[in-house]
């Protein structure tokens, strides 16, 4: 009897206690595989948070100068890891249940309706928004690859738009792999590049003389309005660079949970040492970008300004650099392209109750995969949305429904620290929605914006 108790218990313990285990979690890409652990929690947390946005920081700060600029990147970074901490205490915050989609999260906490409406918009657009541009950022980097290995080649090169079809062929193979897991050593290879470049590119921009005539006045618009909104703007840049959250619940959900090992345990050690490199990432790229070129930082980043400023750096290193944005872009496009793979078999297996078949999947993913590549030629110019998306996007995701979800679910005592911390950002973080949001909606109209539908 005591051994047949024994056996029990550690049944409970292995399955998660009393969490309900629904069969249709086993067909999806998100839940298929759940052997995770924190090694894999940091290679996917590095590969989603790392990437091209990373270059646009110097830009944010020649609107807002050193002081403010530096400022607001560490409020924004500390921010944005106590939301991370709240979505992974979250994960199986309430009994029985273990929420694997930020969208299952935020209808436990604002209710079916209200949670789909408030989360899918955000979560799809960073999905879907965030393949498309890097398959703009990756066909147009491999593109420049090429002119820089391949000065002295015979015979004319690919158009852009073939090169962005090039990387989107290289994006459609590797996105037949069944599941997130399955996908963790594509993640490493992209969280190893990202820190390659990231690093490469600062590196290489302060070993050269600074362009004569460099300048660190801010950016101003003649108008104070004008002043202002580029200075919202440029705050929404920074929170664009702090993607990924609407990830972070499907990372955990891969991982084995018991009683005595919950998920949350590897998924905050791996989220620890990602985010620490994050860092080390983020603040040299920032800083040392801004002052290797100050005013004269092009708006589409630090590494095309490299490329522009600096054409005494040997191609070598050029083409290095260019290759792991490429590796890194290819790389990311399969975790955020995940969580819409997982909707589309999700919806597929609710309406016939079967695992998807595989001529469907990978139809599926072909058709996402190519209608990203139309996208981005039908509209290149997506990537000059960096402002208004981070309003529009980053902002409620990251730093705004975590603390309101908290408040929700944990229902902290009322007029206790957590209670006004938590209410304190997240109204902060609806104000800076609508602000960031107009800031970039008034970036694209005072500098212009030349719409070259379907010329990139």
């Amino acid at each position: 009897m005591r051994k047949a108790l024994t056996n029990m218990r550690a049944y409970l313990e292995d399955i998660g206690h009393i969490t309900k285990l629904d069969p249709q979690e086993a067909w999806l890409p998100i839940t298929a595989s759940r052997n995770g652990n924190a090694y894999y929690s940091a290679f996917h947390n590095l590969n989603a948070s790392i990437g091209f946005q990373a270059l646009l920081l110097p830009v944010a700060l020649t609107f807002l100068g050193w002081t403010w600029g530096v400022l607001a990147l560490v409020a924004a970074f500390i921010w944005q890891l106590y939301t991370l901490w709240i979505l992974i205490q979250l994960h199986e915050a309430v009994p029985g249940k273990r929420h694997s989609r930020y969208v299952e999260l935020a209808q436990e906490a604002f209710g079916p309706k209200l949670g789909a409406w408030l989360a899918i918009f955000p979560v799809v657009n960073l999905s879907g928004g965030t393949a498309t541009g890097l398959i703009i950022i990756g066909g147009g980097t491999l593109e420049l690859f090429y002119r820089t290995v391949c000065r002295d080649c015979h015979g004319g090169s690919l158009t852009t738009v073939e090169w962005y079809l090039v990387f989107t062929i290289l994006c459609a193979i590797l996105a037949q792999l069944p599941n997130l897991n399955s996908i963790a050593g594509v993640s490493l290879v992209g969280a190893v590049m990202a820190v390659a470049y990231t690093t490469l590119v600062w590196t290489l921009s302060i070993s050269r003389p600074r362009p004569p005539g460099i300048t660190y006045d801010t950016v101003k618009p003649d108008h104070t309005a004008g002043n202002i909104f580029s200075v919202l703007n440029a705050l929404g840049i920074i929170a664009f660079a702090f993607r990924g959250h609407n990830l972070v619940l499907e990372i955990q959900g891969t991982m084995p949970s018991s009683l005595k090992h919950p998920a949350k345990s590897p998924m905050w050690r791996g989220a620890k040492v990602a985010f620490a490199i994050v860092a080390a990432c983020y603040f040299p790229i920032a800083i040392a970008g801004y002052w290797a070129y100050g005013r004269m930082m092009l708006p589409s980043g630090i590494l095309f300004s490299m490329y522009a400023l600096h054409p005494d750096i040997p191609s070598p290193w050029m083409a290095i650099t260019f290759l792991f944005v490429v590796l890194n872009s290819i790389s990311s496009f399969q975790i955020y392209s995940m969580p819409m793979f997982d909707a589309f078999e999700q919806s597929f297996t609710a309406r016939k109750n079967k695992p998807t078949p595989l001529l469907a999947r990978v139809a599926f993913r072909l058709f996402f995969t190519f209608f990203a590549f139309f996208v981005g030629v039908a509209l290149p110019f997506i990537s000059s949305f960096a402002g208004l998306l981070g309003g529009l996007t980053s902002v409620p995701v990251t730093f705004c429904y975590p603390c309101f979800m908290w408040l929700k679910i944990k229902k902290p005592p009322r007029f206790s620290f957590t209670w006004y911390l938590n209410w304190t950002l997240g109204i902060l973080g609806i104000v800076f929605s609508i602000t960031f949001t107009a800031g970039g909606i008034w970036s694209i109209v005072d500098s212009g914006l030349t719409l070259n539908f379907f010329n990139p």
